[in-house]
């Protein structure tokens, strides 16, 4: 969702006469888009800015002008510490109104030496005041949903990026349209619960995520298409069907379980236990053998036991995972989790997570050296390190580099799989 929102902040600030500066000491706009997940991700900001201000001071003498400005989640959750550790700082928005960037930047024409914040859930959604859409390359991010219902012990998410909202089918599907007008091949729809999707259809009808994926299937041009992030309880019957169903369907699906035992899982307040979700892993199976998952965990959440944490290792097992993000528990400030008794130990936390690690990236690995001599059809959207050599996503999102025409860039091109790592495979053009 962050990368989508930078690139449409990036377009915004184009129409309004920026372009894009070689480096930061070159820029008259520096603009901090953030992430509040995590502990480690919120305080890099404070120490990005740091950095940004000496640029600023650096080129005040110079005679030139400088305006730092920090968008996204952390602003949401820490605006009064913005301006306490950063009043250097000219703007500081939220991410529901990143979208009001030309009217801020005017602002501050006028206003020197204060911070404007605006951390407003505005009752008009964003995405109405957006500019058109376009493709970047072969691949291209397109949010249809936003803000999360679940409350989630540990997570911000519905405290920084508000209630849910579905964006209707047609805007989407109009969104979609241009994105592949301007040659894009494959659209990932984005949502903070993406697959709680229920925008209304041209009759004012609420549809559901397996209706827009179908829609998005029937467009020209549509090569590929994947859907971020899920969650378990809300995958329904017709979403499974889709995966039978829809070819431009990619056979790899995000599904965050987040522990495999129950008694954490009630805990962190998801609306699933181990067995649903087993259950859930079950049907999208028989829709499709070719479907392989990755998921996200949190070890050392409070209360969990060995015993807990060794049911997250034996879920592992069980579904075998080919990708998956692992992290530490992180308390975050306001939360229900930050509070709660039996916090583990930071020692205890980090041995854990290598142990839960090792497990996935053996189970990664694996998956991998199987590819070697299968063919895959491969969607370039980079050049690599090496003169003459591209990097792209197999459809299980893996990374693939090879010798390749540079013309091949942002195509899709058959490539027959020739070696394996943990996190990336080589490969030939055929």
């Amino acid at each position: 969702m962050n990368v989508y929102d930078s690139h449409r902040m990036a377009v915004i600030l184009e129409n309004f006469g920026y372009e894009p500066a070689a480096n930061q000491a070159d820029a008259d706009l520096v603009l901090f888009n953030t992430c509040h997940i995590r502990e480690k991700a919120a305080e890099k900001v404070f120490s990005d800015l740091g950095r940004a201000y000496l640029i600023k001071q650096e080129r005040a003498e110079k005679g030139q002008n400088t305006v730092i400005g920090v968008t996204g989640c952390v602003v949401q959750a820490e605006d009064e510490e913005i301006a306490k550790r950063a009043p250097y700082v000219d703007f500081a928005l939220g991410p529901l109104t990143y979208h009001r960037l030309p009217e801020i930047l005017t602002k501050i024409g006028r206003k020197r030496g204060e911070t404007i914040i605006d951390t407003d859930f505005p009752a008009e959604a964003k995405f109405d005041f957006l500019p058109e859409n376009r493709s970047e390359g072969g691949c291209s991010f397109l949010a249809v949903q936003e803000g999360c219902n679940n409350f989630c012990t540990y997570c911000v998410v519905p405290y920084t990026r508000g209630a849910e909202y579905s964006r209707p089918v047609a805007e989407v599907v109009d969104e979609a349209k241009h994105l592949l007008e301007t040659g894009t091949l494959e659209i990932n729809l984005l949502g903070q619960n993406v697959n709680s999707y229920h925008g209304e259809d041209e009759s004012g009808k609420e549809r559901n995520l397996a209706y827009l994926l179908r829609r998005l299937a029937e467009l020209d041009g549509l090569k590929r298409l994947r859907y971020t992030t899920s969650y378990p309880a809300d995958v329904d019957d017709d979403l499974i069907a889709c995966h039978r169903d829809l070819g431009q369907l990619m056979p790899y699906l995000h599904l965050p379980v987040q522990s495999g035992a129950d008694k954490i899982l009630k805990a962190m307040n998801r609306r699933h236990d181990r067995k649903l979700y087993l259950e859930v892993i079950e049907k999208l199976k028989k829709a499709n053998d070719k479907l392989r998952f990755s998921s996200d965990f949190i070890v050392g959440f409070p209360g969990e036991s060995d015993e807990d944490f060794n049911k997250t290792l034996s879920l592992v097992r069980e579904v075998e995972y080919i990708q998956a993000f692992s992290f530490k528990y992180s308390r975050r400030p306001g939360t229900p989790a930050a509070v709660m008794p039996g916090q583990v130990e930071e020692k205890v936390k980090k041995e854990r997570l290598d142990i839960l690690q090792n497990l996935l990236f053996d189970y990664q690995t694996k998956f991998n050296e199987s590819c070697i001599g299968k063919v895959f059809e491969v969607l370039f959207e980079q050049k690599g390190r090496h003169k003459g050599q591209l990097i792209g996503r197999t459809p299980y999102m893996q990374n693939l580099h090879a010798k390749a025409d540079k013309n091949m860039l942002n195509n899709i091109v058959k490539v027959r799989v020739t070696d394996a790592t943990t996190n990336s495979l080589s490969g030939e053009v055929i």
